[in-house]
């Protein structure tokens, strides 16, 4: 199995990367192949609008770093994406990401049953917020839930982290650790 993780965060060993490390970690001890990118240290652009990828191409026609990430998670079986809470979204690194994904979807994706280039893939969400609330900022979730279903996107699981902000990178809760134990082991199940 091959698993890509995303890292939206914009400090290399910030919480978020630490749950998404050790999910990785974990998959690789059970045999998978893992793939991180650290989304702050490549230069892209968000989507142009470009419809280049709707008008005779069936990629993103733009030439950056974020080409070589696009390429890995079509060619992966799962995907990572951890984030940040950063004023009630993901962090505007994934987010840029989350739009140039719109080249995945085929030309007529509005009215076509498989809207998505993609082949089916499991996906795991590693939301960390600094605010101890779990109310708030529970419909980020929710809102991509929904959308990356549509892209192709299955078997979509959260592991979601309340109360620790970048003055605790040295403290992840023991219990998200396990948690991303458990989520690798069923990625591989």
């Amino acid at each position: 199995m091959k698993i890509v993780s995303l890292l939206g965060s914009p400090r290399t060993n910030g919480n978020s990367a630490t749950i998404a490390g050790h999910l990785l970690k974990s998959a690789e001890s059970l045999g998978a192949e893992t793939t991180a990118f650290e989304l702050n240290r490549l230069t892209y652009r968000g989507c142009q609008a470009c419809y280049a990828c709707k008008k005779g191409s069936d990629e993103c026609v733009l030439n950056d770093d974020l080409r070589e990430v696009l390429e890995a998670v079509q060619a992966a079986d799962a995907v990572v994406l951890a984030s940040p809470v950063y004023y009630g979204d993901v962090t505007a690194q994934l987010k840029g990401f989350i739009d140039r994904t719109y080249s995945f979807l085929v030309p007529d994706y509005m009215t076509n049953p498989q809207p998505s280039r993609l082949s089916p893939k499991k996906l795991v969400v590693v939301l960390v917020q600094g605010h101890p609330d779990e109310a708030l900022f529970a419909d980020i979730f929710p809102r991509y839930e929904q959308f990356l279903k549509w892209m192709g996107f299955h078997e979509i699981s959260l592991i979601r982290v309340c109360g620790i902000g970048p003055g605790t990178v040295d403290a992840v809760p023991e219990h998200a650790l396990r948690q991303a134990e458990e989520t690798a082991k069923a990625l591989l199940a």
